[in-house]
């Protein structure tokens, strides 16, 4: 990634000096299709003529563009000599007038790692599809641009492509496509976007299959909105494409913004591509959102998967205005819109949708991923310090998202609903099409709540780390609690209390049906190290006491010794399944703090996780028990471990209810856990549902599932290569391709492991996707003996991949290589010498690692904790 990277220092110097007028892209994609060459990249014509004012006349500056060829550049009528002012990634602009017009004619390059342009050649028809990902600075691999969110523009956009094909961007189509006189070729004009940034304009081509529909609003003064729908896919998919669910949450979203924000959808129509070989989740460009594919369902799934599809289609709409009409200056103030949006998306999840209980869901999930990322070293405020992009690309993370999430619900339950939304509708209004910084947001809110934000925010948004709330409680004699605390926590290194909106729930058992209750709920503002809850004193003696019931603020929570007891004998007759969500929270958080064996938590999962009602609980559940078993629990357990989790999941499994959610994810659960530590009794079974030899009534082993097992099945060298690939002929699709991928680098195999290493390390051939798929096959967790001698060799190649391959691979490769399976001093310790004598490697590159090196720590202390039961 040499000279790809831009300081917010040049930025800020860059936007001193200009301001940007317009573009006018022209793309012509007919290249995507023909015969590749016969050395060096695809490669497509991009040409780019920007308008833009200086404000020191003679000043110079610089436009980006990643491209590895540039026909000719041009500033203000004068042509340049192109080998004197392009670099490969920068375009060096002096003597600049007031008013200036640069064009840029080059030849950029296809993608196979999702960064810019991707090109997927689909292996069951042989079509093209083409679609755009920016997000933080990938447009300049596509067109010459100033590539910063601050320097807003609108774009005119027309693309050259197959007739034949669908041709989408952020604008509305103008007219028919033009035909060319090749007669296989036409050209598409779209509408003039408003003022946008360079990482949200987007194009998706190719021969999707896409469907229609519309959605119209009459607002209170009898305007009208009508806004034109799509909704595409891959061809392959267009069989399991649930388009009118994806259509029904769409209009239910719109329905909720427009209701809570005052301002109209902005951006004309509102495309939604689901693309293949995804990096991420979905992208919010305005007027054409897109989505990784896997949101497509192939086979059955639970009402989960349905819920967080979603959570994500309303998280990326409520950036149309988070986001896309109002954006951040630059990506210190990332949170700005995707802390937003994720809280957004959650609030109109349960206020628009069917899915009500979406906050029990945020509670255990989402908020999973934040306390996990700010107990790490690369923790950081919600606000951050993005020196450059390679900073901002890292900090897509749980603090950013999921942290910005849980602090904006802190801060509803602080300044109120009201005050809140009508902070966002000025927000809005006040700075529609333009940038802002942290405290734009806050004026706002001050304004309408009547609350301290800076004090507010310099306590929940400026500082990193999070709190832990413990209840302390004292008896008289007739057992009545005289008084009921709370006591805050710090860690160490981030030693900052915070003021917290709480509830404190006390429950008991009913006497009559043995369900555990809330019989009395205060709301307290806690401050300092300890804060009394008045409201509470005199109540009868609680068996369980739930500090953040309802789970309004941010924090780990801790239980009293009669609480901790009463979850290990009744946890599954609590009968509210938000309070249950966050008992399953905290005890994990133990888990996880070394302050709670791994095994008694997995024990725990196998006597109550079958009477979990939320389905989406539950496959956390399962999720944290695998990880439980194979990174916390000591290794002379692991295999009782084993076949505990594997008979518990077969036991569960046959007596779910047939063709339910809940049987479909015991399903799953037993191929992720089913192994020869555990006597390979669940192995035959799995093999047996396979060749369709065994049966469970109601269970549908279909193709999706069939990959789930044969994953397994590889792993445990059950299933040999012969088998995969007889498995790849009966679905020979680029999902099934995926799969088989994944499941031949899982065998155990000295050489497949070597051939798997070659072919993510020594060569750049694979896609994005098939990239994942490899090192999810190669790092199975219970390979270790098999990949020990990659460990070195790991720390080896480190730098050189960080410096030869694209940002998105390389952190695929550092995370996903790293040699946790190893699960010993002996790794930390390389990791350590790693970082002690690379201090100078690239700051990001050093986060990977270190926070690989985190993770590993902290397994090795639960595992002695674990050990010394």
């Amino acid at each position: 990634m040499p000279g790809e990277n831009l300081t917010r220092d040049e930025a800020r110097q860059r936007a001193s000096l200009l301001t940007v007028n317009g573009y006018d892209v022209a793309l012509d994609l007919r290249s995507a299709i023909t015969a590749p060459p016969a050395e060096g990249p695809r490669t497509f014509r991009s040409t780019t003529t920007i308008r833009f004012d200086c404000a020191e006349e003679g000043a110079a500056s610089f436009a980006d563009l990643i491209a590895p060829h540039v026909h000719s550049v041009t500033l203000n009528g004068e042509p340049l000599r192109v080998e004197e002012v392009f670099d490969g990634t920068r375009i060096t602009l002096a003597g600049l007038r007031a008013s200036n017009e640069l064009t840029v004619d080059a030849q950029c390059a296809y993608s196979r790692t999702g960064e810019g342009l991707h090109h997927f050649l689909d292996p069951e028809d042989g079509e093209v599809y083409l679609y755009t990902q920016y997000e933080p600075a990938d447009a300049r691999r596509v067109f010459a641009n100033f590539e910063q969110p601050d320097l807003k523009a609108p774009f005119d956009v027309t693309v050259t492509a197959p007739a034949s094909w669908t041709v989408l961007g952020n604008g509305v189509q103008e007219g028919e496509a033009t035909p060319l006189d090749d007669g296989i070729s036409a050209v598409w004009r779209f509408a003039r976007t408003r003022p946008i940034s360079t990482y949200i304009t987007a194009v998706v081509a190719g021969p999707y299959h896409y469907v229609a529909d519309t959605y119209r609003r009459t607002f209170e003064d009898g305007s009208e909105l009508e806004v034109p729908l799509g909704a595409l896919c891959r061809k392959g998919l267009a069989p399991h494409f649930d388009a009118e669910d994806i259509f029904t949450v769409t209009k239910q979203g719109l329905d909720f913004f427009h209701d809570h924000f005052d301002y109209p959808y902005p951006f004309g129509k509102y495309d939604q591509a689901f693309v293949p070989e995804y990096n991420i989740g979905a992208m919010e460009n305005p007027g054409c959102v897109t989505f990784r594919e896997e949101f497509v369902f192939r086979g059955k799934v639970t009402q989960a998967s349905y819920e967080g599809r979603a959570s994500v289609i309303l998280h990326e709409m409520a950036h149309m205005w988070f986001g896309d009409l109002v954006t951040m200056e630059w990506w210190d103030d990332l949170w700005l819109k995707e802390s937003f949006a994720d809280f957004m998306g959650a609030f109109a999840l349960v206020g628009a949708t069917r899915f009500t209980n979406g906050w029990i869901t945020f509670a255990n999930r989402r908020k999973s991923w934040a306390y996990r990322a700010d107990q790490l070293p690369s923790t950081h405020p919600v606000t951050a310090d993005i020196r450059d992009l390679e900073d901002a690309k890292l900090n897509f993370d749980g603090i950013t998202y999921a942290k910005g999430a849980s602090v904006l619900k802190q801060l509803v339950a602080y300044a109120g609903e009201d005050a809140f939304l009508e902070g966002a509708r000025r927000y809005f209004k006040r700075h529609a099409w333009g940038n802002t910084r942290l405290g734009d947001l806050l004026s706002v809110l001050e304004e309408t709540s009547g609350r301290d934000m800076a004090g507010w925010s310099e306590a929940w948004l400026q500082t990193a780390g999070v709190n832990t709330l413990t209840p302390q409680l004292t008896y008289d004699a007739a057992g009545k609690i005289t008084e009921l605390a709370v006591l805050q926590e710090a860690s160490g290194s981030h030693p900052v209390l915070r003021p917290h909106r709480v509830a404190v729930g006390l429950y008991r058992r009913d006497p009559a049906g043995g369900r555990l209750e809330r019989y009395a709920r205060a709301e307290v503002d806690v401050a300092g190290q300890r804060t009394a809850v008045p409201e509470l004193a005199g109540a009868e003696r609680p068996e369980l006491v739930l500090v953040n019931d309802e789970d309004l603020t941010y924090c780990k929570i801790r239980f009293d010794e009669v609480s901790l007891e009463t979850l290990r004998g009744h946890l599954g007759e609590l009968t509210d399944p938000l309070a249950r969500a966050v008992c399953w929270s905290a005890l994990w958080n133990l888990t996880r703090d070394g302050l709670m064996p791994a095994r008694d938590f997995i024990s725990l999962v196998l006597r109550f996780a079958c009477q979990e009602s939320e389905i989406g609980v539950l496959q956390m559940l399962h999720g944290q028990a695998k990880l439980a078993l194979e990174m916390y629990t000591a290794p002379e357990w692991r295999a009782e471990g084993a076949r505990l989790l594997a008979e518990g999941a077969v036991t569960r499994l046959r007596n779910a209810e047939p063709g339910s959610g809940h049987q479909l994810a015991w399903a799953r659960f037993l191929a992720a856990v089913a192994s020869a530590d555990s006597a390979g009794q669940e192995l035959r079974l799995l093999d047996g549902l396979l060749a369709g030899s065994a049966r469970i009534d109601g269970l549908d082993v279909d193709q999706e599932l069939r990959w789930t097992f044969l994953d397994a099945l590889a792993a445990e060298g059950v299933a040999g290569e012969d088998v995969i690939n007889a498995e790849l002929a009966r679905d020979d699709t680029a999902s099934g391709k995926r799969h088989q991928v994944r499941c031949l680098a899982a065998r155990p195999s000295q050489a497949v492991k070597a051939q798997a290493w070659v072919s993510v390390i020594e060569s750049d051939q694979l896609s994005n996707a098939l990239v994942e798929a490899t090192i999810s096959g190669f790092a199975k967790p219970g390979h270790g003996e098999l990949t020990a001698p990659y460990a070195p060799r790991y720390f080896e190649v480190l730098e050189s991949v960080w410096a030869s391959r694209s940002i998105e691979i390389a952190m695929a490769i550092v995370r996903g290589l790293f040699p946790a399976s190893q699960r010993d001093q002996a790794t930390l310790d390389a990791t350590d010498a790693w970082l002690a004598a690379h201090a100078d490697a690239a700051p990001a590159l050093r986060r990977l690692v270190a926070e690989s090196r985190d993770d590993l720590a902290r397994a090795l202390a639960a595992q002695r904790v674990d050990g010394a039961v």
